[in-house]
């Protein structure tokens, strides 16, 4: 499993990741509240934190393929959301568990 994450520092945490999750809903699945979201995509899964000052995402994935994908898509659709305002999305692996070899 590959996992990335980022936390983004803005007042409007709660607002993108309600715009985010219900933008994803019309194509894949998607739950949020003003707090928590998540998004199913077919390459991974997306889950979202909104507290303070900050969006938190985290993004997981079984194949390396996908993660440039994820944080891609992502965010992208967040800059477009937040085009007043000028993020840093800077990401970080926390985990990566590779299959042991035999």
């Amino acid at each position: 499993m590959y996992i990335v994450e980022t936390t983004v520092q803005t007042a409007s945490a709660t607002k993108y990741l309600q715009q985010l999750c219900k933008h994803f809903t019309h194509k894949v699945p998607a739950a949020w509240t003003q707090e928590a979201g998540s998004v199913t995509f077919p390459y991974g899964d997306c889950i979202m934190h909104a507290r303070d000052n900050a969006l938190h995402i985290q993004c997981q994935t079984h194949d390396a393929e996908n993660v440039a994908l994820l944080k891609d898509v992502i965010g992208s659709h967040l800059r477009q959301f937040a085009w007043r305002e000028t993020l840093q999305l800077v990401w970080q692996e926390t985990r990566a568990s590779c299959p042991l070899s035999t």
